[in-house]
């Protein structure tokens, strides 16, 4: 996992809303809203036929609360949480749907900032706290390393020194 920060790509329009960023918008519905619906397409079938699967959705602690900022970014985390209970309660015995909701992690998600102030807050706050994204994997194998009957609905990993 040591050279996952280097494969990280973020869809961020992170900047508030006054900038108008418009087009960061449209891109963050398609890829943080859209990929995970796509990708309970492709999957949900072939878990259907088989008679069992997990899905893993990544949201984040930014579809818990909102700051500053992240109001569209906040709104498709929100919206990846909804869609994944939503697929949950439909999803019968022998599907399993957890979501992982990351905070700060050491990646290169500010590279994508466009806004300098905030792009400059966000790489401080990763330089200061952040935590490694094996944290994440760590996390994501313990949802799935659990008996086929227990469903891990959610796990919130922060670092410890984040607000």
């Amino acid at each position: 996992m040591s050279g996952i920060k280097d494969k990280v790509v973020a869809i961020t329009g992170i900047s508030p809303l006054d900038d108008l960023r418009v087009e960061d918008w449209e891109e963050m519905i398609d890829v943080n809203i859209k990929g995970v619906l796509y990708g309970i397409a492709a999957a949900l079938p072939v878990f259907r036929t088989q008679g069992f699967g997990q899905f893993v959705n990544i949201a984040s602690v930014a579809g818990h609360k909102t700051v500053p900022t992240m109001a569209v970014y906040s709104g498709t985390k929100f919206a990846v949480r909804a869609i994944s209970e939503g697929l949950r309660q439909e999803a019968g015995d022998n599907l399993r749907v957890t979501i992982i909701s990351p905070g700060m992690v050491r990646t290169n998600f500010a590279e994508g900032v466009t806004n300098q102030t905030v792009k400059a807050q966000l790489e401080q706050s990763r330089d200061t706290f952040a935590m490694p994204a094996d944290a994440i994997a760590r996390a994501i194998a313990f949802a799935i390393e659990q008996p086929s009957d227990v469903d891990v609905n959610e796990i919130v990993v922060r670092p410890t020194a984040q607000k």
